[in-house]
């Protein structure tokens, strides 16, 4: 087909989509139709459909078909759409605060003030973070079901920093990693940004496929897991003993590094113990205080073998240096006095309260959750349209995420992730009641 008429094709299909000719879930011809009904070669059908899906106006979806996508939604809402319109229900983003945590920061402000140490503060700080608050921070894991000694703790600037420096300095461009077929947002931006070949795990309500994981290292160089196995974002599972065991069993057998996101992990009473403390020499724990504290307290921790640290410490430095003297004395501050427990204990009551109206307002609704966690997640029917429901909510002042932004394989679920923590309480009732009306439909 010469390119003058393939091009006029995309382009024609591109004009009735934007013009609304073809409605958001119009389902297109299959590609041999497509083929057949302009005289084109499989191969060039096939090229005209991923054109369109390259500018975002179609999505392709197996089993089902090629279908326009609803483009007044902003792509991939629920990772990097941060900013939420004024009047806007937000359940797209977890940012859980509870009363009164002003007055604990102006507290230790001018606590903060009043010390001896205040000068050290405006100089450069260790990489790794001073000693003794890594020493504070190691302290905090005991908890945690994990036993390190200071100097396998490194201080970061939020867990999302934890992940991206044990990316940068424990894997090359290239190599592969396993990872749950739905996973936590702003790992798949980190993968991406670092060039390493991502492979999805298939998942169910209660964990990963850890048989296919076998399977696929007999068959694959993969070099490390990505695992959340306390509650896991967005699934909410917690992964039993058996589980953990079985998974380090396989990293063991195939020599593969574990990088654990605890980024919820302190919701959930009577987790089994970390993988980092099954399998410590090759697991590298990462965490933060952005749920349990604050999201604007962006202090957080990587745990790591010690032959591993300097390796980290010297992404750090090529990262953010180290981090703001300020924001880890008052993180360390509030280990140590017991405020930081005494909001992990007070976020666990409120997200368990946050889950009961959910349980209430959604009763006959088929979802996935945990009772701890802070969010949920919706299949939708088999005729749905989750980027059509996304863009209805949003006209009802509700932001939402679909299961684009979580999804590492080719097929993408129709579902929703409802985030619970960002709204007060009777606001979350009226939006889950919105919810609840438009997926009825």
């Amino acid at each position: 087909m010469p390119r003058a008429r393939y091009k006029s094709l995309v382009d024609r299909f591109a004009a009735d989509i934007r013009s609304g000719k073809m409605p958001p879930g119009t389902r297109l011809p299959t590609h041999r139709q497509l083929a057949a009904e302009h005289g084109l070669a499989l191969v060039t059908a096939s090229r005209v459909y991923a054109e369109l899906e390259a500018m975002g106006l179609v999505s392709g979806e197996t089993g089902r078909g090629t279908f326009v996508r609803e483009i007044a939604l902003p792509p991939g809402q629920g990772s990097g759409q941060m900013i939420v319109a004024t009047g806007m229900l937000d359940l797209n983003f977890n940012y859980p605060a509870l009363p009164g945590q002003a007055d604990l920061l102006r507290t230790a402000l001018r606590q903060l003030a009043l010390s001896g140490d205040l000068e050290a503060l405006l100089r450069y700080q260790p990489h790794a973070g001073r000693l003794h608050e890594r020493a504070a921070v190691a302290r905090h894991l005991l908890s945690r079901g994990l036993a390190v000694d200071a100097e396998q703790v490194l201080v970061v600037s939020g867990a999302q920093h934890g992940l991206a420096v044990s990316l940068m300095a424990l894997l090359k461009p290239g190599e592969v990693i396993a990872v749950d077929a739905l996973t936590y947002s702003g790992f798949k931006v980190l993968a991406e940004t670092l060039h390493l070949e991502v492979v999805a795990i298939p998942v169910g309500a209660e964990g990963p496929d850890l048989e296919f994981l076998q399977r696929l290292c007999r068959q694959r160089p993969v070099r490390a897991v990505y695992s959340i196995p306390t509650l896991h974002n967005p699934l909410g599972w917690v992964l039993n003993l058996a589980q953990r065991e079985q998974l380090v069993e396989i990293a063991r057998r195939h020599n593969l590094m574990i990088i654990e996101d605890a980024a919820y992990a302190f919701l959930a009473d009577d987790a089994p113990l970390p993988l980092a403390s099954l399998a410590p020499e090759r697991t590298v724990y990462v965490g933060g205080f952005s749920k349990s504290v604050a999201t604007g307290l962006r202090v957080g921790f990587i745990a790591a073998p010690l032959a591993w640290v300097k390796g980290l410490e010297r992404r750090i430095m090529a990262t953010t240096w180290n981090v703001p003297g300020v924001m880890s004395a008052i993180a360390v501050a509030w280990i140590e006095d017991g405020t930081v427990a005494r909001l992990e204990a007070q976020k666990r009551q409120d997200a368990r309260m946050r889950q009961a109206l959910a349980a209430q307002v959604l009763t006959g609704v088929d979802y996935i959750s945990h009772p701890s966690s802070y969010f949920l997640w919706l299949p939708l029917g088999e005729d749905a349209r989750a980027d059509q429901i996304a863009m209805t909510l949003q006209r009802e002042q509700i932001s939402v995420s679909t299961a684009e932004p979580f999804a590492v394989s080719a097929y993408v679920p129709h579902a929703l992730r409802l985030a619970l923590g960002s709204v007060e309480i009777p606001a979350l009732r009226e939006a889950l009641l919105k919810v609840r009306k438009v997926v009825a439909w």
